[in-house]
């Protein structure tokens, strides 16, 4: 079976976030400003946050450098 995503965006904040899981986790900083990482007790990621994501839509991706390891 596949698994879900939950994507909640918020307008007025404009704030996106996408979990991979119900497991609890906290938020942790990335290189991009923009983007927050959710990590679990594992130090696995299991969703990710973006702030400002009308102010980020252009032609080109967001990057952060943990996910290039």
């Amino acid at each position: 079976m596949a698994k879900a995503l939950k994507v909640w965006y918020d307008r007025e904040g404009d704030f996106l976030e996408i979990l991979f899981t119900d497991e609890a986790g906290y938020m942790r900083e990335t290189s991009n400003e923009s983007i927050m990482e959710r990590v679990n007790s594992r130090d696995e990621i299991i969703g990710f946050s973006i702030l400002g994501v009308s102010q980020n839509s252009t032609n080109k991706p967001l990057y952060y450098a943990e996910l290039a390891d």
